[in-house]
């Protein structure tokens, strides 16, 4: 049977998931957020928690892993190069693990740009990626470590998953992604149709995570880097896509 996934709001816009093995009963939180949200969206789907897979080690990642762990007696993952951050995980994984949640196997990549420990989980059988901060919706995270290289790099990489894969991200921002996407690629009319979608859902209380990999690389201004009309938005005309994309990028930290 297929791996079961529930998305749920934390904090202020941090998106919770759960994935479940209905053939074991394992379930794992993708990083550990707020401690209500996820007691709650246990209770409504009536699984038990078993692991937490953690992503990056910022604070409105991991905040809830201590009661959650005195709750369940839960299996915490953590990336090795956070190991100081998160003492109270069980396991350190690094690029080309692999984590299991019951039957169902998660492969680990490396994904730094964000911050140098950031990874992000691919169930590949279930065609799901948790991307964390690296891969939003209509948009990507801000390059708080590393460099803008290492970020164009990882997306580039999850951009390279099948187009119909699920990208379950860390955070909500899609609105304002959005906007900055249609001030950078304003003639896209796939663009243009994913906003009036998100404007939508937000009437109706629900948000657009998951995305897929199909859908963010119609619409997603950092996934198009390498196209003549984003190059253009930045007066980059004919440079390389990855210095597209820091430009790019910097022009959504001043918008």
């Amino acid at each position: 049977m297929p791996a079961q996934i529930h998305v749920f709001r934390c904090l202020d816009d941090n998106i919770g998931a759960l994935i479940h093995d209905p053939n074991t009963g394992a379930c794992a939180a993708i990083d550990a957020p707020e401690e209500g949200p996820i007691l709650k969206a246990l209770e409504e789907t009536g699984w038990q928690l078993s692991d937490i897979l953690v992503t990056h080690r910022h604070g409105d990642h991991v905040q809830a892993i201590e009661p959650l762990k005195q709750r369940f007696g839960c299996r915490v993952v953590a990336p090795l190069k956070a190991e100081e951050q998160v003492p109270l995980a069980d396991a350190f994984v690094r690029e080309g693990d692999t984590v299991h949640v019951g039957d169902l196997q998660a492969h680990v990549w490396e994904t730094p740009g964000h911050c140098n420990d950031h990874v992000s989980y691919w169930f590949a059988a279930d065609r799901a990626l948790f991307a964390g901060d690296t891969l939003f919706t209509l948009g990507c995270g801000r390059v708080l470590e590393g460099s803008y290289a290492d970020l164009w790099s990882s997306l580039q990489r999850l951009a390279a998953l099948p187009d119909e894969a699920r990208v379950y991200s860390g955070h909500d921002y899609t609105l304002s992604n959005g906007r900055f996407a249609l001030a950078a690629d304003p003639d896209n009319a796939d663009l243009k149709a994913r906003m009036a979608e998100a404007e939508t859902a937000k009437a109706e209380g629900r948000f657009l995570i998951p995305s897929t990999i199909g859908a963010e690389k119609a619409t997603n201004p950092f996934l198009r880097a390498g196209t003549p009309a984003l190059a253009k938005s930045v007066q980059r005309e004919g440079a390389a896509p990855a210095e597209v994309f820091q430009a790019l990028r910097e022009w959504k930290n001043r918008f």
